[in-house]
Parts: structure tokens; C-alpha cells; sequence
């Protein structure tokens, strides 16, 4: 698509891929257009959605927004760790106690969290920095 130097996307396993899930499609566009230059980005609208697709495809980096309707997305980014440990979790979050989203950094083992509004520049850095943590995770073993 772009003339960019690829990162490093030598095979399939790789390539740098991202699943954001909000249950707001705006933010998932401008998330992803943010994006899409540097990831392939796969977007779920629910929890519940984002769980089917972890079983078909395997992510870099997982972003949720914490309130969507039908589950929120700390108890759906404990459920990733669990079963996905290398993943790296961002949540995106509009407002939440400190002793609350304390509990959900240890709990989910959130590699960063997010206070909404997020600013472009700032979820394109994370992810960059979670993606590469990602991989330092998987070479350690």
C-alpha cells in the first residue's frame, strides 16, 4: 500500500497485528486509520466478538475500550491473558477509580493503559512499543 519500509514482516507469524475493540465503530475508524499504515489492524465491536476472533487469528497487540455493552473489556483482556500470555493489553478507558484500574493492570497484566480522549500520536506509540515488547516476550520464551 504505501512505500514505507515494512517492520519486520519477514513470514506470516510477524507481521505486526493489532485487534481493536470498542463498541463505538468512530473510534474504531479513526483507531484504525491511525493505524493501518504501520499494522494490519482487525476491528470486533463487542467482547463477545473480539473472543471469535482470537480463535482465528493470532495478535501482536489487543487495545479495548473498558465499557461496551455485553461485557466490558477488563474482564475480556483478563480472559486474553490467560490464554494468550504474549499478547500485549492496552486498555482504553474513559474514567476509572485508582484503586480499580490498579486491580486491572495486575489482574490483566495490562501492558499500558489509556485515558480517554487519546490523541492519534499516542495509540500509534503504544502500540509501536507493545508490538516490540511482544516480540521481546516471545523470544524470551
Amino acid at each position: 500500500m504505501s512505500n514505507e519500509t515494512p517492520v519486520i514482516a519477514a513470514e506470516n507469524e510477524t507481521r505486526q497485528t493489532v485487534l481493536l475493540v470498542d463498541d463505538e465503530q468512530s473510534l474504531l475508524d479513526v483507531f484504525s486509520a491511525a493505524l493501518e499504515p504501520f499494522f494490519e489492524v482487525t476491528t470486533a465491536k463487542s467482547a463477545r466478538e473480539a473472543d471469535f476472533l482470537l480463535q482465528k487469528k493470532s495478535f501482536k497487540v489487543v487495545v479495548a475500550d473498558h465499557l461496551m455493552p455485553g461485557g466490558n473489556g477488563m474482564n475480556f483482556l483478563v480472559r486474553a491473558r490467560e490464554e494468550f500470555p504474549h499478547m500485549q493489553r492496552v486498555l482504553v478507558t474513559g474514567y476509572m477509580k485508582p484503586e480499580m484500574l490498579l486491580r486491572s493492570v495486575n489482574e490483566a497484566a495490562l501492558f499500558r493503559y489509556l485515558l480517554k480522549p487519546v490523541s492519534l500520536g499516542e495509540i500509534v506509540r503504544v502500540v509501536e512499543d507493545a508490538a516490540k515488547a511482544h516480540d521481546m516476550s516471545v523470544a524470551a520464551g
